[in-house]
């Protein structure tokens, strides 16, 4: 296993959710980490060594946002070891919508955000030898149950990303996982009539898994980690 001392892990969508969690996760754990943020004035993890923790503007629909995260991280800390991409939204959109706005933004936020800092982080995960790239896609990226297209289109979208990275660094010692839950309590869920909030699968959880990703050696690496709270057909 890798030691998280003096790695540095950028982690996008960092303010709530599955991000923070795993902002908090992973800083408790020894990691320093550059959180990705739209707000950073009104984010703060309390009791933490500010020596270990950037906070930085970031807005995944915002071109120049994510090389001017990942220069800032670079020139703060010297290095960049992982990347976690954590923001996205859940835009309802349906084949039948004309309207076509919706769906060009939640392509935006859930492909193009992570494709982005992927491309201007590369170069630091490369001569890191042990770079690390985790996409929070979903289990909607491996099958589709509801009516929101949109929404799985771009999570099948940011598997197939997460897969392309894993050829193009491979040879470097970068690593990439899909990590791809169904119901996940946080805001993005909504109330579902399908299952309590309380059966959901806990964000916490899921950072654990991600600490987990993110230590493995090159030689232990997991391509898709397929996370569900209930039982179906897992591919």
């Amino acid at each position: 296993m890798l030691s998280p001392h003096g790695r540095v892990v950028m982690i996008s969508g960092a303010s709530r959710g599955i991000g923070r969690a795993i902002a908090e996760r992973l800083l408790a754990s020894g990691f320093t980490v550059s959180a990705g943020v739209r707000q950073p004035g009104a984010f703060a993890i309390p009791g933490v060594d500010p020596a270990r923790l950037l906070v930085h503007r970031y807005d995944a629909k915002d071109r120049a946002a994510a090389p001017a995260w990942v220069a800032a991280t670079a020139e703060r800390f010297g290095r960049i070891d992982g990347l976690v991409n954590a923001a996205g939204i859940n835009t309802m959109t349906k084949v039948i919508d004309e309207d076509e706005g919706p769906l060009d933004e939640i392509w935006e936020v859930n492909v193009k955000g992570p494709l982005r800092v992927i491309r201007a982080a590369l170069p630091h995960l490369e001569a890191s030898g042990t770079g690390r790239v985790i996409n929070v896609s979903s289990l909607s990226g491996k099958r589709v149950r509801n009516p929101n297209n949109g929404y799985a289109m771009t999570k099948f979208a940011l598997v197939a990303l997460t897969h392309s990275v894993r050829q193009l660094g491979w040879d470097k010692g970068v690593r990439a996982t899909a990590v791809c839950p169904s119901f996940v309590s946080t805001d993005m869920s909504g109330p579902s009539p399908k299952i309590p909030r309380d059966q959901m699968t806990q964000p916490e959880d899921l950072a654990v898994l991600v600490e987990t990703l993110l230590q493995l050696p090159n030689t232990a690496q997991i391509a898709e980690l397929l996370v569900n709270c209930r039982l179906e057909d897992m591919l």
